[in-house]
């Protein structure tokens, strides 16, 4: 009886042994086809910088060009400007589910700004606001607020009206409908939306830093680029892949922990 039930979680743990094997040495490939290819086809470093190249530009970066702070302003107009976006696009979402009559008068309006170029806005918030931290989070919140939207207004259109008949039978509050039926049904697509969102936030910020940011990773590609630092461009806009590579994941986890109910196949 306990070989059947430990052999399964041997051949779990040895296939993830050997997925996070063949990640590794994937990446170890990959770095030494960036480190030797680069050279040996003659490639100057203004081009394509090697590895070690953008490693010793990552040191001085750190030392001269104050990274950790711009480093650190992005993170944090990321985080706050997916938080926003992500609360008023549920916020938003839920409220014209529960309305049609206001879902169809607004959707035309909802439509237009979804369709027209987030990364125009940028030029219009700075002549509005000035060249600080409120234009690119303007940019964030507009990005990620629309996939959000999207994705809780579908999932309030698709909600078992059995399930909410039968609530209306024993009288139940609208309000008490929300929690106990929509609310339950809806977090699957929440997630894909912030799943989604939460990518599309470090997007916004570097938008908003790169077209008149005077802090953050934007901002240093912008000035690497007036220099022709290519490896200062390679080093920000690998630092901000990992920022939105940590928010995707953050955001998996949560949901993982939220929607554990839910039957899922990794394999």
């Amino acid at each position: 009886m306990s070989e059947t039930t430990t052999a399964p979680v041997k051949g779990n743990g040895s296939r993830a042994t050997l997925e996070v094997g063949m990640m590794v040495g994937f990446g170890l490939v990959f770095l030494a086809i960036w480190e030797f290819l680069p050279p040996a086809l003659g490639v100057p470093r203004y081009i394509i910088p090697t590895f070690s190249q953008c490693m010793a530009e990552f040191a001085r970066m750190w030392a001269q060009e104050d990274l950790g702070p711009n480093f650190v302003s992005t993170l944090i107009s990321s985080i706050v400007g997916f938080a926003l976006g992500g609360l008023l696009g549920a916020g938003a979402g839920y409220l014209l589910g529960m309305s049609k009559l206001w879902e169809r008068v607004l959707a035309p309006y909802i439509l237009a700004l979804q369709i027209a170029p987030k990364v125009a806005f940028a030029p219009l918030f700075i002549m509005w606001f000035g060249y600080n931290s409120i234009p690119k989070l303007l940019v964030t919140v507009l990005i990620v607020f629309f996939p959000i939207l999207v994705n809780v207004l579908q999932s309030m259109k698709t909600v078992d009206q059995d399930l909410m008949n039968l609530a209306r039978v024993y009288s139940m509050s609208r309000w008490k409908m929300f929690l106990k039926i929509e609310l339950p049904s809806s977090l699957p697509q929440l997630f894909a939306g912030l799943r989604i969102s939460s990518t599309l936030a470090v997007i916004g910020v570097t938008v908003g830093e790169l077209v008149g940011g005077n802090t953050g990773l934007g901002f240093l590609i912008t000035y690497g680029e007036g220099q022709a630092n290519t490896a200062m461009v390679f080093d920000a806009i690998i630092l901000l892949t990992l920022i939105g590579v940590a928010l995707y994941f953050a955001i998996a986890a949560i949901e993982k922990r939220v929607l554990h109910y839910l039957e899922r196949n990794d394999g």
